[in-house]
């Protein structure tokens, strides 16, 4: 995902001159390395369309909101938690109060950096993002979709928080399918429940899927690619035509998706048959591995969203509504 926006970036660069793109000292295998003809190798290419703003994410940040409040649409790119968390304060008053044109690219959502440690997760990242007004969140499912949100992010003011997975779907687009910002993607439709994921663990979604349908279960998978604006009519219209909603995300289950989803859900009076959400619970992880690997040891891979589907299934018949709106 990191290669495709990248080149995609340099692609839109001849219609949106205004574009700069800024680094924390980082992704010099596709921004600035010079003996690898393969790499996309941007700011060697580019040079007035980048800067490297050192390891100072905050100052980063804040060059950025300054280029965009004198009309550039400026990205700025680091690892994970780097230009989030620790630039939140700039992203708060300086981005999000200003209603500035930047889009925060994180990549290696998740478990991405799996072998660096906690401090390379990106596990609170949309719940913290998510509630800053003006801010739009998008975690891509797919490589594909990358191109299409970045494309419509070029064209789209304001700020954006673009969080980019190692990992993704593997689903191949159809013929004209196309990926936008707010709009929720159906992947397969079901009826016996809906999984709806964000980020490249859609691929645990889809296998699951198809191992409940070995079991006679129809699924309906719905890529969220928008965390924020979230696609209501989506949501709403699983919880309405197959009754149980999971939702899917490497990110704490408090804050993500699966929130947004359960506010949804009630907000509009509408509440699924059964909901659980898989993701990491309320601590902080402590295994290093693979992203794989922690996907398997913290409930959140194919054989956890199955698990969670048939319990759920089983019990749904006798839940009551309080039970559903405490739903794990």
């Amino acid at each position: 995902m990191r290669d495709t926006f990248v080149q995609t970036l340099e692609s839109l660069l001849p219609e949106h001159q205004e574009t700069v793109l800024i680094t924390g000292d980082l992704g010099f295998g596709v921004l600035t390395a010079p003996d690898d003809e393969a790499q996309t190798r941007f700011g060697e290419r580019h040079p007035q369309h980048f800067i490297n703003a050192g390891v100072a994410e905050q100052n980063m940040t804040a060059i950025a909101a300054g280029m965009a409040l004198q009309g550039f649409k400026a990205w700025t790119y680091s690892i994970g938690n780097f230009p989030t968390l620790r630039a939140l304060e700039q992203i708060r008053n300086d981005i999000c109060y200003h209603d500035a044109n930047v889009t925060i690219v994180a990549i290696g959502g998740g478990f991405s950096y799996g072998q660096l440690g906690m401090s390379h997760f990106a596990t609170e990242d949309l719940a913290i993002i998510r509630a800053l007004p003006n801010m739009k969140v998008l975690a891509p499912c797919e490589k594909w979709e990358v191109t299409d949100l970045v494309t419509e992010l070029c064209a789209t003011p304001g700020p954006a928080y673009l969080r980019i997975d190692k990992s993704h779907g593997g689903v191949e687009r159809r013929d004209g399918e196309q990926a936008k910002i707010g709009k929720a993607r159906m992947v397969r439709d079901g009826s016996d429940g809906t999984l709806i994921a964000c980020g490249g663990i859609l691929s645990e979604a889809m296998i699951a899927a198809d191992r409940l349908a070995e079991q006679g279960l129809s699924m309906r998978i719905l890529s969220m690619h928008t965390i924020k604006p979230l696609d209501v009519d989506a949501v709403l219209s699983a919880s309405r035509e197959t009754g149980g909603i999971v939702s899917v995300e490497e990110h704490n289950v408090i804050g993500g998706l699966g929130s947004a989803i359960a506010e949804t859900c009630l907000s509009e009076g509408t509440i699924p048959s059964y909901f659980h959400r898989i993701g990491l619970a309320d601590h902080y992880p402590t295994i290093v591995g693979d992203q794989d690997y922690l996907r398997a040891q913290y409930g959140m891979n194919a054989d956890a969203i199955v698990a969670a589907v048939l319990d759920k299934l089983g019990d749904s018949s006798e839940a009551t509504v309080a039970d559903l709106v405490a739903a794990q």
